[in-house]
């Protein structure tokens, strides 16, 4: 998994994977999500939104699935 850089409030950091679309999201409070089939403009859309956190809850956490992390 390669590191994405992201300037969040609630997002401490951002890990995705080419090969197999999975996206790992680390929240500053400690909890982690991670979520399978997410394109890599998606992923990337979401590190340069104005509000990443607000891009997560909006496109990334109702429209892929959830793993157990």
């Amino acid at each position: 998994m390669e590191e994405l850089s992201v300037k969040s409030k609630i997002i401490k950091s951002v890990y995705f994977s080419q090969e197999d679309g999975r996206l790992r999201i680390c929240f500053k409070n400690g909890e982690e999500r991670l979520f399978d089939g997410v394109p890599s403009s998606e992923a990337h859309a979401m590190t340069v939104a104005p509000s990443p956190g607000h891009y997560y809850l909006d496109r990334i956490r109702t429209r892929f699935r959830r793993l157990a992390a």
